[in-house]
């Protein structure tokens, strides 16, 4: 690795965390040594480049600090066309078409030498089937869950029985033939999931959640760990509850 490349890289390892990141944690990401890692914080540091920390306790990046948007290495491209592949294959029209237009504006926006890896990259991913064709409106989850309100859906479970609940919509998951609601269910008192294409109405509540932004995810992931662990096993979405 260049050392161009490998200080732009640094700079990106110590931008994705708040919290200290020791020279052993960086030298293991960029396969160096951790005298390395030294002398590259301190050519960065000397760059003007707002570093904290010393060594042993770890280095911290100002998050006030910027660099140029679209300052991407081919893996960062490739990495993002990959995404949008998926996107494209398995979301709803909105986020699809938002996905290309991602890859279209870093294609007019990077060098000409960087195109080729947008135009032709290595990764793809092969054909899948496409979520079981849904009744509602995919963008009002979305819309629910950012503004923080509660969902009425009109569910129909396996059983055929159908229900009419109040949730508190934390997550759309995205498996590769299905979509999935989690929420928290008023009517059960516990979190549920719920299938997209099994919800036959859906309207967004102007009741707000009450919860201070991030409390409900961060309940959900206790519950979510609780779950795993009582199962002996990780998974991302455990079977539909209703």
């Amino acid at each position: 690795m260049r050392k161009a490349d490998r200080l732009f890289q640094l700079i990106q390892i110590l931008r994705r965390t708040s919290r200290p990141v020791t020279a052993a944690a960086i030298a293991a990401e960029l396969e160096v040594s951790r005298r390395t890692v030294y002398r590259d914080i301190a050519d960065l540091i000397g760059q003007r480049v707002p570093i904290a920390g010393e060594a042993g306790f770890g280095y911290l990046l100002d998050p006030g600090f910027d660099m140029p948007p679209l300052m991407l290495t081919p893996d960062e491209i490739e990495a993002v066309v990959l995404g949008a592949q998926w996107v494209a294959l398995h979301s709803d029209a909105l986020l699809a078409h938002a996905a290309q237009d991602v890859v279209s504006k870093i294609a007019s926006s990077i060098p000409q030498a960087l195109r080729p890896f947008i135009a032709e990259p290595s990764v793809g991913i092969k054909p899948a089937l496409r979520p079981p064709a849904e009744s509602i409106d995919v963008t009002l989850i979305r819309t629910a869950i950012r503004t923080g309100r509660k969902l009425a859906v009109h569910y129909r479970a396996d059983s055929g029985e159908t229900t009419r609940r109040l949730v508190w919509p934390v997550i759309l998951g995205y498996a590769e033939t299905s979509r999935m609601l989690v929420a928290w269910c008023q009517l059960r008192q516990d979190f549920r999931h719920f299938r997209t294409e099994r919800i036959l109405a859906l309207e967004v509540s102007e009741e707000a959640i009450g919860l201070r932004p991030g409390e409900l995810r961060r309940r959900w992931q206790q519950w979510r760990a609780e779950q795993m662990s009582a199962g002996g096993h990780a998974a991302v979405l455990p079977r539909t509850k209703v």
